[in-house]
Formats: structure tokens, sequence, C-alpha cells
């Protein structure tokens, strides 16, 4: 005999909509508590509350943020993702800025959609929607992409300009973890057809935004994207990418320099107003000095961070932050400036090994948190001082 939670998710599909409304609502906070309830029938419920996300707004809010909720679990999460009509329907809405009911000039659960949506693309086979065309709204002035259009409408919902219900802030999770597969990475740093412009580009200007979420996933995306080694001369170079100031300002803070460190500095890192402050969240630095660890892999990359004193920067945030994953890979990334190269004289001058209290010394492997689950991990394997590879960072 069915429970009284059964018999009411079965009232999901009612076709009367103050039922449904009743339903979605009190069902809510089962989908954390009891989600099993959400499985039953070959996960019916969930077929039922996809078709929601097209109903009325407070009826489509209850039953994306029930999806949000079930999508961790990796048979509701390949249910979703795997439903590329279902997908259409989420870029729909998410993009759109006309609806069919003229109460809602725009989609007022913009937001949620996009949450969900970034929650999807733990599942790898999302990447096709890096190929995939569709129709591009009139006034998001974007390309046939769908892609393109979502990283458009990324930027655009910095300022409201589109939808005035909605920032799309958690599309940037989306984009970090399609940026974990090479099909995305290569995506985001080849420039585009339609505006001549490099992908990248477009979320690095966010790395100081206000938004937490915002810079969390932008952070995340670029170190992704950081792994294509064969990019770094990109990266690296001022007229393309040109990463460094995008990754340094947010981990600086409002420390005077000596002259003659500050003289070598990039233009953007020099004199900084007194109330400059770094990024609150020493997770995000953290990413951010992880991006720069990935730079070092190339000579190219090493030598122009020491021409530029990233070191001195480094140190302060070592000195300041009390953060024992970020004063780790601080001291790691010092200890790869610091080494001599083949055929030079020292490179370490001005430059000494950062320390810590070893009692302060964390012994976990830190991780970057995503929208569900991690995006990427620093695995520290045995001695630095034996093997350069013990420097690398990792994807997960």
């Amino acid at each position: 005999m069915p429970t009284e939670l059964e018999e009411l998710v079965d009232f999901i599909s009612h076709g009367n909509t103050q039922v449904r409304q009743l339903a979605v609502e009190n069902l809510v906070p089962y989908s954390l508590s009891q989600p099993s309830i959400f499985y039953t029938n070959q996960l019916l419920p969930v077929k039922d509350l996809k078709l929601l996300v097209r109903d009325y707004k407070q009826i489509a809010k209850d039953a994306i943020t029930i999806l949000i909720n079930l999508s961790t679990d990796r048979e509701v999460l390949g249910n979703l993702a795997l439903d590329k009509e279902f997908i259409g329907t989420l870029l729909s809405r998410i993009t759109t800025t006309k609806l069919n009911f003229s109460q809602n000039p725009s989609e007022p659960n913009a937001n949620l959609l996009s949450m969900l949506l970034a929650n999807l693309a733990k599942w790898d086979d999302l990447k096709y929607i890096i190929t995939l065309e569709r129709p591009a709204p009139k006034d998001l002035n974007s390309n046939n992409k769908a892609i393109d259009q979502l990283l458009d409408l990324f930027v655009k919902g910095a300022d409201g300009t589109y939808n005035k219900d909605a920032d799309y802030d958690y599309l940037s999770y989306l984009f970090a973890d399609l940026a974990k597969q090479e099909e995305g990475r290569k995506y985001f740093i080849a420039k585009q057809e339609y505006d001549n412009v490099v992908p990248l580009t477009k979320l690095t200007v966010f790395t100081e935004h206000k938004s937490d979420i915002r810079r969390k996933g932008v952070a995340g995306t670029i170190k992704n994207v950081a792994f294509e080694i064969d990019a770094h001369p990109d990266f690296l170079a001022e007229g393309e990418v040109n990463i460094l100031p995008y990754l340094l300002l947010p981990i600086t803070g409002n420390e005077e320099y000596d002259e003659e460190e500050t003289m070598d500095m990039l233009p953007d890192l020099q004199l900084l107003p007194p109330d400059k402050k770094r990024d609150p969240d020493p997770t995000i630095i953290q990413t951010h000095v992880e991006t720069l660890m990935l730079l070092t892999t190339t000579r190219e990359g090493r030598d122009k961070m020491r021409e530029v004193k990233v070191y001195p920067i480094i140190r302060e945030t070592h000195l300041r932050v009390e953060h024992d994953e970020l004063r780790e890979v601080c001291e790691r990334f010092v200890q790869v400036l610091m080494r001599d190269e083949e055929g030079e004289e020292k490179v370490d001058e001005g430059m000494s090994a950062l320390v810590r209290n070893p009692a302060k010394v964390s012994a976990s492997r830190p991780q970057m948190g995503g929208a569900v689950g991690n995006w990427a991990s620093q695995e520290p394997e045995g001695n630095e001082d034996e093997d350069e590879d013990d420097d690398k960072i990792v994807e997960v």
C-alpha cells in the first residue's frame, strides 16, 4: 500500500493546477531528506518533474528545485543529461527573453535553470552542447552555437541587462566542468568567427567580480583550461589571453613592496589603491595560485613569472592568508621558481623558500568544490625535492 508521501508524488502530474502546485511545494524538502520517493516506477516522478519545468512560475520553480536536489544521484543525473529534448527545453528557457505568458516577459527561474544545467555537466556526455547548434534569440546578439549563447548570456547577466530576474552566475560552474574535457578546453582558447574573440577572455574579466559564485566558477574554468599546455604561450601573451593580471590582481592586497620589486611588476599591479583587498575566499586564491603553478610547466612560463616579480605577491599571500592548503601550494610554487634552469646561472636571486610552523602544516589533499562534487584536486606525492613531477596539479 502506498505511503502518504508516495501518494503525494503521484499528484505531480495531476491535471488540476492547484493540486500540482500543492504537491510540488510540499515535496521540495523531501527531495533532500527522502529522495527515494522520486525513484519509483523507473523514475516516472522525475519524468513528470521535467514536464513541470514549463509550467506556471511557482510550480516550475519548485519542480526545478527538486530536480537540482535529485541530480546528485547518478541514475537521475543520467536520466536528465541524456534527455536531449529536456536539455533543449532548458536552453530555450534560459536564453529567452520572451515567454508565451504575458505576465512574465522573461524567464523568472533562469538562475535555477542555470544551476540545474551546471549540475548536469557532471555527466561527461553533456559535452555535446559544445557543438550543439540552435537558433539564437534575437536579443542576445550571439550566434547559432549553444555554448556561445550561454557564454554571451553569462556576460550580459553580470549587469542584469538581459533578464532582470537573473544573473546567470551558476553558468560559470557549467563552464568549469566543460573545461575539464579536451573539447571544452579547446573551445575556450579558440577565437570564434562570429565575434573574433577568444571565449576565455570573456570570463577573465570577472575574476574580481562581487559575486563569489561567479568568481569561483570563473577561477575553476581558467584553471581547467590551463591544463591545455600547448595554449600557454597564448595565455601569457599580452595580445592574446593575457591571463597574468587576472590571476594576480585577485590575490594581491594593499601591501607595499620594495621599489625594485614594484618596478618589474605588471603595470596593472603597480600603484594599486591603498584600500585594495585580495579575494576574501582563500579557496579562490588557492585556485588562482594552482593555475600559476600549471603555467610553470613551460620554461617560458617560469621565466615570465620571474621577470614580472610574481614571487613577492605569493610571498605576501602566504604570509597574510591563514589557510593551510593555500600556503602549501604557495610553497610549492616558489620552490619551482627557485629551481635552477638547465644551462643557466642561478635564477633564485631575491627569492627564499616559504616556511610555516610545522605544527600548522596540513596533511590533507586540498580540493576545489564545484556545483556537485569536485572540479579538480592537487595531489602531492612524496618528496618535492626528488622529482619535479611532484609539483603537478591533476584533474579529477
